[in-house]
């Protein structure tokens, strides 16, 4: 039997899944490592914590955002 998602976890399942390519198009990079750059430098913990926020921007700013995060923590890109 499926589970069914509650109506914010299916909304941050689906910005989560729409700006990590986002991102990873932003940057010249596959999705997949992408998303290892995102928890390496701490931009996946910030995307899961603050994504109500970020949902609120563009997708430019957001991709951004998350990417300052990811400087501060060491990543360059």
């Amino acid at each position: 039997m499926a589970a069914i998602l509650d109506k914010q976890t299916s909304d941050r399942v689906s910005f989560i899944t729409f700006i990590v390519p986002e991102f990873a198009a932003a940057y010249k990079m596959g999705v997949q490592n992408a998303f290892f750059y995102l928890k390496k430098y701490g931009g996946w913990d910030y995307l899961n914590k603050c994504w109500w926020a970020l949902h609120t921007d563009s997708a430019d700013y957001a991709v951004r955002d998350i990417y300052e995060v990811c400087r501060e923590n060491g990543g360059l890109r």
